[in-house]
């Protein structure tokens, strides 16, 4: 058997290798194909217990005697702490008048608690752990952020000091134009009235050269000094320059006029386990899932559909178009828009708006209120199926515009957080190609592919760890190929995906074994999946362009 591949080989024979299991010794714990049980038991020892393969480990195996080794212990002393003891060693003394209990008894008992301890550790405790994990990371994540943000209020605060420093100097340049204006029609006034007693000293001076030369009396005579009057001379005006007076800059009362900076802050919150909650109750399914409705949606080619909490559906196929019914089956809403060929995939959300792939631009965008917001564009890459997982993350199949490469992209918003592309010996997880890649979130944070390229269902971890594939279950009523077209998960930690040519569901647990087929509802050409919150399994038919309703959990 292949290592590889062991996860989804179906269980073969332990002797032989070859054959399909029939039975199990359960007490040697051996897988045995119908030739090969004669061949196990003809040994002769009398131990063996042959049950059939479904049945397996039913038998306990109980310590043998340490005073009594040819008897098995199938008892407890409560007296002597618990201790093992055979039928021997209750009639000794030294367990005379003791209390005695059945193994089987305690070891029932234990078996409850342990599957309600692994029930509470993988519904309540690793799911909160995990919520714990994820919401330290988004805040590491946005601490770079956030503390961009606290410099960018500083820088505009000093920003504003600035502008109003600018304001202040400006204004007082102003004021020092104005007090210049003044200072200079002062002086020009005094300038003024020198000049003018400048012109009537250099009249008087012409006056009496005049004089000096004429030889008329008269004009000698009628002369009058004005000595006096020059001689009294004008005040010297002393007009000083304004002074700037700068303030002594205190920094302190500076640093705490800008503003300030509160201290670091550290506080821890009690996380209480809501165990007041009811634990996701265990759902066995039913041997014949039922058909509880069908809703005729009017697509050609239909290929997805996604539900929301209040029992609405919104569906896609090969045209324009993306329609929004209740349970009922009555259309209440369509939303047109240009895919190019059509949208590749649609999703809902934790918000409940309406998202979907559009192949033509190569993007990824949100519908809401009537508004389309791009979220995401990508370059060399082209968008095919989506999925929202628990912590809002959105998680993208996409092939190379070549289609020479497939990948899986997680994003937070628009921002690239993981790529899932290459196993450990860095070879390709998906084949690539132009066939959907159907994708959910399991319930333990597994990603699901359904590679109907490859043939197989893909499973991963939340690190992008390749967990197992799943090519099929040997089937003599299932003739075509395992070819899965979509792929959803339930409460139950059960993968369920469709076959698309066999007509028909496959049911598998976390692990990937096989549990059951839903191939009694009339299906035909199944394609795209979804579970809502009650369990209730939604089915698109390619061909028919109805979603089926099925009751497949008891």
């Amino acid at each position: 058997m292949d290592p590889r591949h062991s996860a989804q080989d179906v269980h073969r024979c332990d002797l032989c290798e070859t054959a399909i299991v029939h039975s199990y010794c359960d007490f040697c714990h051996v897988n045995l194909c119908i030739p090969c049980i004669g061949k196990h038991i003809s040994d002769g020892y009398d131990k063996h217990k042959i049950v059939p393969f479904q049945e397996r480990r039913s038998t306990l195996i109980y310590p043998k005697c340490e005073i009594h080794p040819h008897k098995n212990c199938e008892l407890q002393c409560k007296d002597c702490n618990s201790s093992f003891v055979c039928s021997s060693c209750t009639a000794s003394e030294q367990h005379r008048g003791h209390i005695f209990e059945d193994v089987s008894t305690v070891y029932k008992a234990k078996k409850v608690t342990i599957e309600k301890d692994a029930e509470e550790l993988v519904n309540l405790i690793s799911p909160t752990y995990v919520k714990i994990a994820r919401d330290l990371e988004n805040h590491l994540a946005n601490l770079d952020e956030g503390y961009e943000k606290l410099t960018t209020t500083m820088s505009k605060q000093g920003e504003q000091w600035h502008r109003e420093i600018d304001m202040v100097i400006n204004n007082m340049k102003t004021e020092i134009n104005e007090i210049k204006v003044k200072h200079r029609n002062i002086l020009q006034k005094h300038l003024d009235e020198i000049k003018e007693i400048q012109s009537l000293i250099k009249q008087t001076l012409q006056a009496i050269k005049d004089i000096e030369q004429a030889t008329e009396v008269s004009l000698t005579i009628e002369y009058s000094s004005k000595i006096r009057e020059f001689s009294k001379l004008p005040p010297k005006i002393q007009v000083s320059l304004p002074k700037f007076i700068p303030k002594q800059i205190d920094h302190e009362t500076l640093y705490n006029l800008f503003g300030q900076i509160t201290p670091l802050s550290t506080a821890t919150e009690e996380i209480t386990l809501s165990r007041n909650q009811p634990i996701t109750t265990v759902r066995e399914l039913l041997d014949k899932p039922e058909l509880v409705a069908t809703i005729q949606t009017g697509h050609e080619k239909l290929r997805n559909v996604t539900c929301l909490n209040e029992g609405r559906i919104w569906t896609c196929g090969e045209s324009n178009d993306i329609k929004c019914f209740n349970i009922q089956g009555s259309l209440l809403q369509t939303i047109k828009k240009k895919f190019g060929k059509f949208p590749n995939d649609i999703a809902i959300d934790n918000d409940g708006n309406l998202l979907f792939t559009n192949g033509a631009t190569r993007s990824v965008n949100k519908e809401n209120n009537g508004q389309t917001e791009e979220l995401i564009r990508l370059q060399g890459w082209v968008p095919k199926q989506l999925c929202v997982t628990s912590s809002g993350d959105l998680l993208v199949t996409m092939n190379s515009v070549d289609v020479t490469q497939s990948k899986v992209v997680r994003y937070s918003g628009s921002s690239e957080k993981q790529t899932i592309q290459y196993d450990d010996d860095g070879k390709p997880l998906y084949q690539a190609n132009k066939t959907s890649k159907y994708i959910t979130e399991n319930l333990n944070h597994d990603i699901c592919l359904a590679d109907s390229g490859a043939r197989a269902l893909v499973v991963v971890n939340q690190d992008g760890k390749l967990r197992w594939k799943y090519t099929g279950h040997p089937s003599v009523t299932k003739k075509n190929p395992f070819e899965p077209w979509g792929i959803t998960t339930d409460r139950q930690v059960r993968i369920l995906t469709a076959d698309i040519y066999n007509h028909c569901i496959h049911i598998l647990d976390q692990n990937g074994q096989f549990l059951h087929y839903i191939d009694n509802c009339d299906l035909k050409n199944p394609c795209g999946l979804c579970v809502d919150n009650n369990g209730n399994l939604f089915v698109c038919e390619y061909d028919k362009g109805n979603v089926k309703k099925i009751k497949y959990l008891k």
